[in-house]
């Protein structure tokens, strides 16, 4: 296989801006990642327009083929494989009612994935611009703590999540009412500004990931909480018995994906939306969950995966920041069994970040970062540069050109992939929704955006 050469820049300079966060206990020995720039050894990518016999692809007619070939191969090696499509997808409105004075209804609904309606469920929560004269576009992504911390309306349901970790608000692993409407305080790290949203012309769709499946730490007191005892719960019911020995068994992302996908099969069905305009978003390991989903599933038009951090954007050969060993040590349920192999061993992968985010091509994709080096915002900006030939042989512009851009520099925002980092806190800001609202705004031809 052809693969593109990197020389590693000592640059360090580039990234001296760049604030030096306190990590967990996991990063110690072998395990404490690199942030020096010129300690970063020359890497090879693969190159994304050819084959792994050799062969070039083409042209468009080449892409399809190609593009199966790298889904399958982060099936086999790091994320595991799809889970099967449900039985069936049943819906059930909830609750409903007028929110955000008066501009937007609010839908709660039910979903199951067995015709009677028994074993796992995922409850969605719609807000819908109230006046619009037609079907709107939707933004779709997961939440940490649920639906009740998107609006604070006492009508939000707290989830009957089966186990969320404890912290920030959530005691005895169950989500709780500190929680609610926290991510309409424009003083939060992380928003989500529904009225702007709304007002913008944009649906909202969202659901709690722990209620899709739990996300156990690795060293918990609580051997029953951990990983290995702990994760395969919630959809995983409708797969039958895990296999401990299979390689490329389902992993959480694959679930948390999966659960993406089937907010889009209710899209669909909504008449207030227009399922061919979506946009799967979310930050951290969302965001990782929601490049998955786009890269499974081509009904999503748009991706905007914000500060995911190892296994999503950012380059693990180049060696900075969070390293395949770190993020498996810490979330091995994260991954299929495979990945371990290429803890400390980088190099031998048969592949790199910038071969899955090639996959959205040619949708829209918008990656967006935060300085902190353990998410490796330069890292993440050559992967899309790594990547953007795959939009180019398909006929669509690729990344711009120009040096690493400065923090809220847009000058790499292209119509069809674009990458922009900022200062400040971990979560999606205010900032951050207008570049996902510019951009896909430009993507499904709203006469808005860039």
């Amino acid at each position: 296989m052809k693969r593109i050469a990197f020389a590693a820049a000592a640059a360090a300079a580039a990234l001296g801006a760049f604030a030096t966060a306190k990590r967990p206990s996991v990063v110690k020995g072998r395990f404490r990642p690199n942030y020096d720039e010129s300690k970063v050894a020359p890497y090879t990518l693969e190159d994304p327009l050819a084959f792994a016999d050799g062969r070039k692809v083409r042209g468009p007619e080449d892409w399809p083929a190609r593009r199966r070939e790298i889904v399958d191969l982060f099936a086999r090696e790091m994320y595991g494989r799809e889970p099967p499509p449900p039985e069936t997808v049943e819906c059930k409105t909830m609750e409903e009612g007028v929110t955000l004075a008066g501009f937007a209804i609010r839908r709660q609904v039910r979903m199951w994935f067995r015709k009677d309606r028994s074993g796992p469920h995922i409850d969605w929560l719609l807000i819908l611009p109230r006046h619009a004269k037609g079907p709107v576009p939707a933004i779709i992504g997961l939440n940490y703590h649920g639906n009740h911390e998107m609006l604070a309306d006492p009508q939000v349901a707290v989830p009957d999540c089966t186990w969320l970790r404890n912290g920030d608000g959530v005691t005895d692993h169950k989500p709780t009412e500190k929680h609610r409407g926290r991510r309409c305080d424009q003083r939060a790290d992380s928003i989500l500004p529904a009225a702007m949203l709304v007002a913008r012309g944009y649906a909202v769709m969202t659901a709690c990931y722990g209620q899709v499946s739990p996300d156990p730490v690795w060293n918990d007191r609580n051997p029953a909480d951990r990983p290995g005892n702990r994760a395969w719960q919630g959809v995983f019911e409708l797969w039958g018995a895990r296999d401990p020995s299979a390689t490329d068994g389902i992993s959480s992302f694959g679930a948390w994906a999966w659960a993406l996908s089937r907010g889009l099969d209710l899209a669909e069905r909504t008449g207030e939306i227009d399922a061919r305009r979506t946009v799967a978003t979310g930050y951290s390991r969302l965001a990782k969950s929601a490049l998955l989903a786009a890269s499974r599933d081509e009904r999503f038009a748009v991706c905007v995966p914000v500060q995911c951090g190892a296994g999503g954007v950012q380059l693990l050969k180049r060696d900075f920041g969070e390293t395949v060993a770190i993020i498996n040590r810490a979330f091995p349920h994260w991954f299929c069994r495979a990945y371990a192999k290429y803890a400390d061993n980088e190099e031998n992968m048969p592949f790199d970040q910038h071969l899955m985010i090639a996959t959205i091509a040619p949708r829209g994709l918008l990656v967006l970062g935060f300085d902190d080096p353990w998410y490796d915002t330069k890292g993440e900006w050559l992967s899309c540069k790594a990547a953007s030939p795959a939009w180019e042989i398909l006929g669509r512009p690729g990344l711009p050109g120009g040096p690493f851009p400065a923090p809220y520099e847009t000058r790499c925002i292209g119509p069809s992939i674009g990458y922009a980092h900022r200062t400040e806190k971990h979560g999606i800001s205010a900032w951050d929704w207008t570049q996902i609202l510019d951009f896909a705004d430009n993507a499904f031809g709203r006469g808005r955006g860039r």
